[in-house]
């Protein structure tokens, strides 16, 4: 069990009180502190965790760090050490409590605006169709070994102490890999710091989180940071690249940060490393051509879509660094069943097609859109919203390109937080108005997102497509601080059933 000061070694603090005091486990959620834990008071976007420190002490906790002294009559506790940045700090308290196990496994990171989630994926079954035992830490999902989680976290990339937590389980299974989704968040506020990453993978990089970031530049420098913690990792015994998208412009100016390092590049438009030609997208999947040097081969991809084709040559790229035979990783690519709330249909027997899809963005709605133009034998209808408290440029956005390439949208709600969510599908509407669409005759507004699902059945024709976007897998709808249970698929299915269809479930 270590001690405060040996967790803090090194680190520039300044420490009232025991500093030999042991150290059991660390929180940075008071309502996790126990008996003989250190609770780290982390500021966030709606409370201070330096408001909870007597709430952590009442629970257990024998040690706390922060930025600021507290009230030491409000606040008896053994021991608090103060740190300039305690979202650094917990990084490294994390890793040395667990013991750096990023050490013992080889690491993957994967960023981009969209199509992390499913490049991840496509990654973990190459590699395990390789052989490979694997872990995977992403938006909708944990993989440990053999054990597989489901989860709604919203932090594709959790705080350090749950990632170096995560790895040190996967460390006890024996996992040899680990895929880590790496949001620029995350990248930015350390949550990754000591994960000395092996391969890093850029999908793209556009418009997106610039309420964060300021600017497209600030975002573009943060998911530069997976290419230097690649670039820098020092000496390990594991094969190391970049995978970058060469369509992409975003992608193609972090090339930069990667300073020495190889970079295998990729396309469907241009020569590259890894290519691919002759794409064919149906409601059954996907196919192309996929071309590495002397080498082609035929892939049929279960997802559908053809944005997907880049996230396969992207995976592809980890599996050629990993030095795989290229029968291996076609075999991993074509073996991915799905991935959860990416172009999921719900089919209930309807005479119309019901797609749940988690496109929130400009970039993933000009790919969602025209695939539903192109199988769809009659109109396409969106419903849609956009989120509260992020990057309010792009709602506009999101209306003008479901105006110009849907027939019908209705605008909801989704995740507003503490903004007023009417005041959001007003942005959006401005939107749609600036593409020529009138309200009432080529959208509506419907708060509800419930009842705007319905709606959006109740006017489906045969041969219709409806796209319900923005949730996908997520099982909650955030109003101010409350979470509110959601599944999409489920009120899909429901809705379905409420027009007279039979869902099995």
């Amino acid at each position: 069990m270590p001690k405060l000061q040996e967790l803090l070694h090194d680190l520039p603090v300044e420490i009232r009180g025991d500093p030999t005091v042991d150290i059991n486990a660390i929180s940075y959620d008071s309502r996790c502190a126990s008996p003989g834990s250190l609770f780290v008071a982390l500021r966030g976007e709606h409370t201070d965790g330096h408001l909870y420190l007597a709430d952590a002490r009442t629970r257990g906790a024998v040690a706390a760090l922060v930025e600021e002294w507290p009230n030491q009559l409000t606040v008896q506790l053994p021991a608090i050490a103060r740190v300039a940045d305690t979202r650094v700090a917990l990084a490294t308290l994390a890793a040395r409590f667990y013991q750096f196990p990023a050490q013992s496994l080889g690491l993957v990171g994967v960023t981009g605006t969209d199509g992390k989630t499913t490049t991840s994926f496509l990654i973990d079954s190459i590699m395990r169709v390789a052989g490979y035992r694997t872990g995977l830490i992403g938006t909708v999902a944990i993989r440990i070994g053999d054990a597989w989680y489901q989860h709604d976290l919203r932090q594709t990339t959790p705080e350090s102490l749950d990632v170096q937590r995560l790895l040190a389980d996967m460390r006890a299974v024996n996992v040899e890999w680990a895929v880590l989704e790496a949001t620029s968040h995350g990248l930015v506020l350390h949550r990754l710091d000591h994960c000395p990453f092996d391969i890093a993978v850029v999908t793209n990089v556009t418009q997106e989180h610039l309420d964060f970031h300021g600017t497209i530049e600030n975002y573009r420098r943060a998911k530069g940071k997976l290419l230097e913690f690649v670039r820098d990792r020092g000496a390990r015994p594991y094969p190391t690249g970049i995978v970058l998208n060469a369509d992409d412009e975003g992608a193609r100016s972090l090339a930069y940060f990667a300073g020495d390092t190889p970079i295998l590049w990729y396309s469907t438009r241009r020569q590259a490393q890894l290519t691919a030609d002759a794409i064919r997208v149906s409601t059954k999947g996907t196919t192309f051509r996929f071309h590495v040097g002397e080498q082609i081969a035929d892939v049929t991809l279960q997802l559908i879509g053809s944005w997907n084709v880049e996230n396969a040559l992207a995976a592809a790229g980890v599996g050629l660094l990993l030095g795989l035979p290229l029968d291996v990783i076609i075999r991993g690519l074509e073996q991915l069943p799905s991935v959860p709330g990416r172009f999921t249909k719900v089919d209930c027997g309807q005479p119309f097609s019901v797609i749940v899809d988690y496109a929130h963005t400009p970039e993933s709605f000009q790919r969602v859109l025209p695939l539903a133009r192109q199988i769809a034998r009659g109109r396409v209808i969106v419903v849609f919203g956009s989120a509260g408290e992020r990057d309010r440029v792009k709602r506009r956005l999101q209306g003008t390109i479901a105006a110009q390439l849907a027939d019908f949208a209705i605008l909801t709600s989704e995740d507003p937080r503490f903004e007023d969510p009417r005041f959001i599908i007003d942005e959006i509407a401005e939107g749609m108005r600036s593409a020529g669409a009138r309200e009432g005759q080529n959208y509506l507004r419907i708060e509800d997102r419930r009842m705007a699902i319905r709606e959006a059945l109740r006017r489906a024709q045969p041969g219709d497509i409806v796209l319900l976007l923005g949730k996908g897998h997520e099982q909650c709808i955030i109003y101010g601080s409350e979470r509110r249970p959601w599944d999409e698929l489920a009120e899909a299915q429901s809705a379905l059933e409420d027009l007279g269809y039979r869902c099995s479930r």
